[in-house]
């Protein structure tokens, strides 16, 4: 575990923007739109957040027709456009409709930074999660400027230290726990979920079983009802999602 969480330069980010292509399965066409569903009576679909039993944050209605599940980084630039441009649209013209839910699952292939925005953000909360990916994604080039500002002792002192005490050392350096702070979680909780092993142990099972039995090699890779889609960008997303049906 340690040797897959370890950090690795923004100049090695191969495993990033690449999506599958040519390796994915293109998902079944649907001739007929789906319908719409009504969401719960007070709310919207995009308020219906859960964890699922994959050890993923679903947003939508959780009995969807088309479910959209990312794998995704929180230091990939790819998956950072992605989370940008898909934000708004994704959420208004398909999740609204109850048509489509999203979950994301955690896939931190870029090592000790990538682990613990990934450890802050669970920190959040269910119901706040997906704001907090949002601004993380918002944030991402202050996030990489400051990595690459990281003294050489630093650096090195991470490669000798377990993922979570490497994940709390880059989290002070990177600003990462005053930017959880700014988002309501007390310091002493940010440092205290940095430091869970629960968490640690489910985000290296969803990469293992992402690894193993999904066929993910890198981030961002989409899957629709259980089939993995060649798309790395929102345009590609949206339009597997219409051709599944959700027009």
């Amino acid at each position: 575990m340690r040797a897959a969480l370890a950090l690795i330069p923004l100049a090695m980010l191969a495993g990033c923007g690449g999506g599958d292509s040519g390796n994915s399965a293109t998902p079944v066409t649907s001739s007929t739109p789906v319908a719409q569903v009504a969401p719960p009576a007070g709310k919207t679909w995009a308020e219906v957040v859960s964890k699922t039993p994959e050890n993923g944050y679903r947003q939508g209605n959780p009995n969807a027709p088309i479910k959209l599940v990312e794998y995704g980084s929180r230091t990939c630039p790819t998956c950072g456009r992605f989370g940008t441009e898909a934000a708004e649209p994704l959420r208004a013209n398909y999740i609204s409709t109850g048509k489509v839910s999203y979950e994301f699952r955690d896939f931190p292939l870029h090592g000790a930074p990538d682990l613990a925005l990934s450890m802050l953000n669970q920190c959040a909360g269910t119901d706040a999660f997906f704001p907090m990916l949002d601004q993380i994604f918002a944030n991402q080039a202050a996030f990489f400027e400051k990595q690459e500002k990281l003294p050489p002792a630093v650096v090195e002192q991470l490669g000798t230290l377990s993922p979570p005490q490497a994940a709390a050392v880059i989290a002070d350096h990177m600003g990462m726990i005053d930017f959880a702070k700014q988002r309501g979680i007390p310091e002493a909780k940010a440092r205290q979920c940095l430091a869970d092993q629960t968490v640690i142990k489910q985000i290296a099972d969803v990469m293992a079983d992402a690894s193993n039995n999904r066929g993910v090699q890198g981030t961002p890779t989409f899957f629709i009802n259980d089939e993995k889609i060649d798309a790395a960008v929102w345009s590609q997303v949206e339009t597997a999602l219409k051709a599944a049906g959700a027009r």
